[in-house]
This record gives C-alpha cells, structure tokens and sequence, in this order.
C-alpha cells in the first residue's frame, strides 16, 4: 500500500489564533484520500494554554496575548526565533498510534539537534526535548477522528525572557533554552534550521 501523499508548507511567520482555526478546518474536512500535511512557521509573541492548562501557571504574562489551544499539555510561549512545526496525519492510515507519533517528534528533534552538536535527551513523563535539566522543545498534539494536528516548538535564537513568566509546560522552575544558548557565537540560519526540521520529520513520516 503506497504512503499516504504528503504535503509541505512554509507558512512564515503568522497568528496563532488564525492558524489553529486552519488547522481545525482542515482536520474536520479531511476524507479519507486527503493528503498529511506538515505547516512550519513561526508565530507573533503569544502564551497558549492547553486543554488542561491551569491559569496559576500564568505567573506574570503582562502584555503578551494568552489563547486558550485544544492541544494537551500546559502552558507555553511562542515567539519570532522559535520554529513551530505542525503535523496533520491521519493517523488511521498508518501503523501508528498517540505515542508513536510523539516519539517521531522527539526523534526528530533529536536528530536535527545531533546534526548541530547538541547533546540532548528525553525525560520519562515529560514530554519534549532537555539539555541536561533545560527544555528546548516543546510538544502538544490534539488527536480528532484518529487525525492529529499541532505539534512542536523548537528554541531556535529567540528571546527566552518570556518564559520567566510562566511555569514552563506546567513545571515549577523549568529552565529554558535554546540552540543559540547552547552554541554561542555560531551564527545560526534560522531558514535552514526549519526546513531541515520539517525533512527529517517528513522522512520519518513517509518511511
């Protein structure tokens, strides 16, 4: 059975709000020969908050919008220097349930974060990507009719204040970081990064 087509999109930098309602439009008018689709872009400073999100998270947001997101997992901060990469996969078609999804992500990132030299891992009950103690991805996926969308959040060169005003993800004190954190001085190319995330994802996903 050949794989299911697979389309790529580099959306730029673009609302979240606006997005999420694409995302949902597209999951519900999916058929069953509708192709996957991965989004990467980038979105406008914004806190969102999960299905199970909890406002004594919310510590200090002052002037940055808060959306409520029907993703899983906490709260979170979005900004321009962070790639967020969506993944919409009918998840029927293939051999693969929640958590294998979410194991895909974390290799993906992984793989990518191996390629620039940096040593990272996976934490049992917490989901994302760490460097030692500090996180530099994020997931939360939202599965409707056995069809996923959202995704992750990778810290590429993006500025971390934001996160000091939230519980990260929902953790007291977490730490945050990002690839130019963990490479000082090596100038990164944020382009080549994103589109690099979405092959590998995409690799994995027609495999």
């Amino acid at each position: 059975m050949p794989a299911p087509e697979l389309i790529l999109r580099e959306l730029g930098l673009v609302d979240y709000q606006s997005t999420l309602t694409a995302m949902r439009q597209l999951t519900d008018s999916r058929v069953a020969d509708s192709p996957d689709e991965l989004w990467l872009l980038q979105h406008p400073a914004v806190f969102t908050q999960g299905q199970a999100g909890k406002a004594e998270h919310l510590l200090a947001p002052g002037d940055i919008p808060i959306i409520l997101a029907d993703r899983g997992g906490q709260v979170t901060y979005h900004g321009p220097g962070q790639w967020v990469l969506y993944l919409m996969v009918d998840m029927r078609r293939r051999p693969m349930g929640v958590r294998d999804l979410v194991n895909l992500i974390e290799r993906s990132v992984l793989q990518l974060l191996e390629e620039y030299a940096i040593s990272a891992v996976l934490k049992p009950g917490a989901p994302g990507v760490y460097v030692a103690d500090e996180k530099i991805a994020s997931l939360g996926l939202r599965v409707r009719r056995g069809c996923s969308y959202h995704g992750l959040a990778l810290n590429v060169d993006m500025d971390l204040e934001p996160f000091g005003r939230i519980n990260p993800c929902g953790y007291e004190g977490l730490q945050v970081t990002s690839m130019a954190k963990q490479l000082p001085g090596v100038g990164l190319k944020l382009e080549l990064i994103g589109q690099r995330l979405m092959d590998i994802a995409a690799s994995m996903l027609r495999v």
